[in-house]
Formats: C-alpha cells, structure tokens, sequence
C-alpha cells in the first residue's frame, strides 16, 4: 500500500500498524529527515525495509516524477491512502501559480492518483477491490471552493484548508463513478481533532494544550483509516465515514454535478487529457504528450 504524508501524524501511525500486520507499505513524504525517521519506524514495526520516496506536494513536477517512479517499481498497488495535508500560508502561490493549500491538500493528491490508477486496477481481483482511502476534514464545511478553477488564490489558509476538503469529498464521489468498473473502492473519512504537527502554526490547535480531551493521538486518528483499508463493511464505493460510522457531509461536498466539473477542471489544472470516453467511469486519462497515465 502507498501512503501519502506518511512521515509523521496519521499517515505514519497507519504505516506502522500495517507494517506491524505484515503489509507492504510504501511511505511518500516531504522532509527527508522526517522520511527517514519513518522508514526506521515502519522497518521496526514490521521487520523489513519498506520502500520511501521523497516528493514536495507543493511541487507538481515533483508529483509527476514520484508517480512515474513508484508505478515502474511497483506492479500492483492494493490501497493508496491520500493522507498528505497541510494548513499551507496563503500570502504566496506555488511554483506552479495555484494557492498552496489547494495544491497540496487536493490537485496533486489528484493528479497521483490518476498517475497511479493502473496500479490500482491490476491489483483489484472480483474477490478483492482496490482500494483509496482519502483523509478529510469536518472543514468541508466552510470551504469556499470554485470548482472550475480548483487552484484559485484563496483569502485564508483556513479557507484553503476547507476548500481543499470539500475537494476531497468531491473527488471521492466521482472517482466511485469513475473507476468503479475499475474494482476500485475510494473512500473518504474524518479522523477527528488529532494532536500532531498539522496544526501548529494555528491558534485553533493550541487548544491541544489547553484541553486535551477535545483531541486524539495519531493512532486514534488512524484507526478508521486501518478500518477502510482493510475491512470488508468498508468497501461503500464514494462513502464518507468517522469512528467507523458513516458522516454526513455538507450538499456542496456530496453534489454530483460539482464533482463532475471538479475533476475536469482538476484535469486541467494539473496538465492531464480527459479521458477519450467517458461512459460510466470507462475511458483513461494521459498527459499532453499523448502517453497514457491510466
């Protein structure tokens, strides 16, 4: 399994007990020295090496060139967990000119899937879906997101954030619709209020300090994401879930429509064709060039 913002909070408390299971995991992180950490983490809990890869989400060529190498090193991916988050400052675009938060909490957890989709397919059996699991936030509720223009400058890293989980919801819905036929299975799921570095630049997260009873660990945060991973009850192609349970999501975060125009825009955004057909999920995606990205 790949895991996205593996090297420290959810992604890497979910490493280490898969690990620890006997899974195979592929860790995707930003720092190297944080990423390192974690592959000895993860070598402990499982006894053997598990493969890293460093990428910076904030960077779509980084995106491009870790999809590229995970898909050639890999055959087979049976779960892709898109955990990777950040409450990015909103004064400056990326590299790419789109608000951060945007781009690292949706376009280029967006475009790796779609880099990454085959590998998913290959490992789906009629016993056995493919799975991707996608971390998301009760923030989808005050995101101000322009779903023809995914990328667009936002006024708040808080708005960005909640922009960015709506978006997450929305790719979740479609990428059901889409990749279905596939014997891919995406869900989303809110991990709760978790005590990590996610949050530190926000005054909001201080309350950790203050009132610890209001937030979780890591491996609490991670257990519903263990949980749609692996559990057969899980398997609620578009579901949206916390502690396990189903969660109700804003009708801005769940509407078919916007969903359809999120991923087109999204497409575009970040340098992919629309698929040739598109019927019912059939139809593959490929950059610019002509290549098929499956």
């Amino acid at each position: 399994m790949v895991i996205t913002g593996a090297s420290s909070g959810i992604g890497l408390a979910a490493a280490t007990a898969f690990a620890r299971n006997g899974d195979d995991v592929v860790l995707l992180g930003r720092h190297p020295g944080r990423l390192q950490a974690a592959v000895e983490s993860v070598r402990d809990a499982g006894r053997r090496t598990p493969a890293a890869y460093r990428a910076d989400f904030a960077r779509l060529e980084e995106v491009r060139e870790v999809g590229r190498r995970v898909a050639a090193e890999h055959e087979q991916i049976h779960v892709l967990v898109n955990n990777a988050g950040q409450l990015a400052p909103a004064r400056r675009l990326t590299a790419d000119g789109f608000d951060p938060g945007m781009q690292v909490n949706h376009l280029s957890g967006f475009l790796l899937a779609n880099l990454l989709v085959d590998r998913l397919r290959a490992a789906a059996t009629d016993n056995e879906p493919a799975r991707m699991v996608t971390t998301g936030s009760l923030a989808e509720a005050w995101g101000t997101l322009d779903v023809s223009r995914p990328g667009r400058r936002q006024i708040s890293s808080w708005l960005a954030y909640g922009a960015g989980k709506q978006a997450n919801l929305l790719f979740t819905i479609e990428a059901a619709r889409r990749w279905g036929s596939y014997g891919i299975v995406p869900t989303c799921f809110f991990p709760g209020l978790i005590r990590s570095r996610f949050g530190r630049r926000s005054p909001l997260f201080t309350l950790a300090r203050f009132a610890p009873a209001l937030f979780q660990s890591s491996e609490q945060g991670a257990e519903t994401l263990l949980w749609l991973a692996n559990d057969p009850a899980a398997l609620v192609p578009g579901g949206y879930f916390a502690w396990r349970r189903p969660m109700v999501a804003t009708g801005r975060a769940t509407n078919p429509d916007r969903a359809r125009r999120l991923w087109d825009a999204s497409l575009a955004a970040v340098g992919l064709e629309r698929p040739a057909v598109d019927q019912a999920g059939q139809g593959v995606e490929g950059d610019r060039s002509g290549r098929g990205e499956g």
